[in-house]
């Protein structure tokens, strides 16, 4: 079982600008933007910002600037295919992955605003398929994350042990998501996001307009805001002209990185900077929809708790530097891409990219800088923390393994150099505020240990977000066949697959079909981590009868022990 491939983003030469526009020829125009020339020194600054992404051998981005609904920027950098030699221009179309989202939703706002349906509606009445967990799911749930529904690209990669070289459909979704017997948690009850809900909400479009989302939001999105070079795509065969390849790093060079996906709603639109400007635009001068349907998409969902999540209906919202902030970025394969605006300063920034290594948002922002110069609060710094004297024997018996139940989520610390590391090797230090209370290196939390000799810890958000309790747990002493009760077969009804589990002294190995094998290492009793996975075994009474398989997106998939017999069979 491989991990699921899906990593960041990456480069061709800039050109001139202003006064030089009359200079440039025919073929070096096609890569210039389209809009009127920002100020020379302005289009400078953003070029700066792509530097690492201008090379004629290497992949790259598109980026898209309006302001007050005028594109005033567009320009590639980068190749778009390297077998080929061809340019990324602005004209240039890329799969945007999870910027999907925000058009599946506005499809069934737009149902909606038609009376066809309701966002409270229990999503068993379009999708009967769906089992009954006791708990309403409601469409709202689907698409502010907060279904509990275990994400489909999970699932499907724990069925098969490998993710990228199978093509993969709308029924290949539609037949795993419905056997799965639990949630992750009761809906309402958490945000995690979750592809399975905007996928299931393609569906929903479908049954309930008559019409593909395909079709459905050609004819009412992309068409009537001219978005002619835009479409979800349901055809992975389908011959998209002008559309960029995408790559993952191999070495010092590429490799070939291209989704394999016919689902989409979830992902899987294809489109240009130029075009999603235009959508952004909608959201201050409506063409598609109405303020009302709009202006709902961009409020944050709330958990039964009350707690806000930072996620609309198909957006994320939120502030950067003081300033309102509506965005969602996308990857898949090789693809990263971001679409960002600020409502509130009239500006819309677009970055498309096709390299696994990029990061469209740190570039988004970059340009955004430049833009709001003058307006944006000054950047945060990260001021040396001062840490506290603590005793190394105190620091020592924080030391060792801690799981968080709900999620199953485990953090090892590590002791050495007098300090306490996260991970076994890891270089990410604890800095101690008190003889308790730690921060964890650049990251917005801090850890709190409890009195006493109770070994647990808080995991506190700094400014305001969810508190998750860590309980540690007696690590394991690997010894001479300690481990080879866990071998033997095991088969999971709901994503219909068998694993082999062997072992040696030192972890397990899981395997399904020709996939390659998942290691796992023992980090408390009956549990195993390996390959981004929480692998915990299920005993009656000392006998192994299965195990749960969880990670970040898909909690306790049960798999049951089987016989050598039913395995043949």
């Amino acid at each position: 079982m491989t991990r699921l491939a899906r990593t960041s983003i990456d480069r061709l030469q800039s050109f001139a600008v202003a006064t030089a526009l009359s200079l440039l020829s025919a073929t070096t125009a096609a890569c210039q933007s389209r809009a009127a020339s920002p100020p020379d020194t302005t289009a400078r600054a953003v070029d700066r910002v792509f530097d690492a992404w201008r090379s004629t051998d290497g992949p790259g981005c598109a980026v898209g600037v309006s302001r007050n609904n005028r594109v005033v920027y567009e320009r590639g950098y980068g190749m778009a295919n390297l077998e080929t030699g061809t340019p990324i221009t602005p004209a240039s179309i890329f799969h945007v992955a999870s910027v999907s989202k925000q058009f599946t939703a506005a499809a069934i706002m737009l149902l909606v605003r038609d009376g066809k349906l309701a966002l409270d509606d229990d999503i068993r009445k379009y999708l009967p398929e769906i089992p009954d967990y006791g708990t309403r799911i409601t469409i709202r749930h689907l698409l502010n994350h907060t279904s509990g529904l275990r994400d489909q690209w999970a699932l499907l990669g724990l069925a098969r042990g490998r993710f990228e070289e199978n093509r993969i459909t709308e029924a290949d979704v539609m037949d795993v998501v419905p056997r799965q017997r639990a949630l992750n948690f009761t809906p309402g009850a958490e945000y995690l996001y979750s592809n399975t809900g905007y996928t299931l909400a393609a569906v929903i479009v479908k049954r309930v307009s008559g019409k593909s989302l395909r079709e459905f939001a050609d004819e009412r999105i992309f068409k009537p805001l001219g978005m002619s070079s835009t479409h979800f795509h349901d055809d992975y065969t389908m011959l998209v002209p002008g559309r960029t390849s995408a790559y993952a790093p191999r070495g010092s060079g590429w490799r070939v990185s291209i989704p394999n996906y016919d689902t989409y709603g979830a992902t899987s639109l294809f489109t240009t900077v130029g075009d999603l400007l235009k959508w952004e635009a909608n959201f201050e001068n409506p063409v598609v929809g109405d303020r009302d349907l709009l202006a709902q998409m961009q409020i944050s969902g709330r958990l039964t708790s009350g707690d806000s999540t930072g996620y609309g209906l198909g957006l994320s919202v939120g502030r950067y530097r003081g300033a309102r902030l509506v965005e969602h970025g996308g990857a898949d394969a090789g693809y990263r891409t971001v679409a960002s605006r600020f409502p509130e300063d009239g500006l819309a920034v677009v970055v498309l990219c096709n390299a696994a290594s990029a990061d469209p948002t740190a570039l988004a922002r970059g340009v955004s800088d430049i833009y709001l110069a003058g307006r944006l609060t000054p950047r945060d710094t990260q001021v040396a923390l001062q840490g506290v004297s603590v005793a190394p024997e105190a620091l020592a018996r924080r030391a060792g393994v801690y799981v968080q139940p709900t999620t199953l989520q485990i953090i090892e610390l590590t002791f050495r150099e007098g300090k306490l590391f996260v991970g076994r090797q890891g270089n990410l230090a604890l800095t101690p505020l008190a003889e308790n209370r730690f921060r964890i290196g650049g990251q917005p939390f801090e850890v709190v240990f409890a009195d006493g000799p109770e070994r647990r810890f808080e995991r506190r958000t700094l400014g305001g977000g969810p508190t998750l309790v860590f309980e540690g747990k007696p690590a394991v002493v690997a010894v001479p066949g300690a481990f080879t009760p866990y071998a033997g077969h095991y088969y999971s009804d709901e994503v219909q697959s068998t694993y082999r589990v062997t072992a040696t002294d030192s972890l397990i190995t899981l395997r399904t079909g020709t996939s390659d094998a998942l290691d796992a290492r023992p980090v408390f009793a009956d549990t195993f981590l390996g390959g981004g996975y929480t692998i915990q075994f299920v005993r009656k009474g000392r006998e192994i009868v299965g195990f749960e398989i969880t990670n970040g997106r898909m909690r306790r998939v049960r798999f049951d022990r089987v016989t050598q017999q039913r395995v043949a069979r």
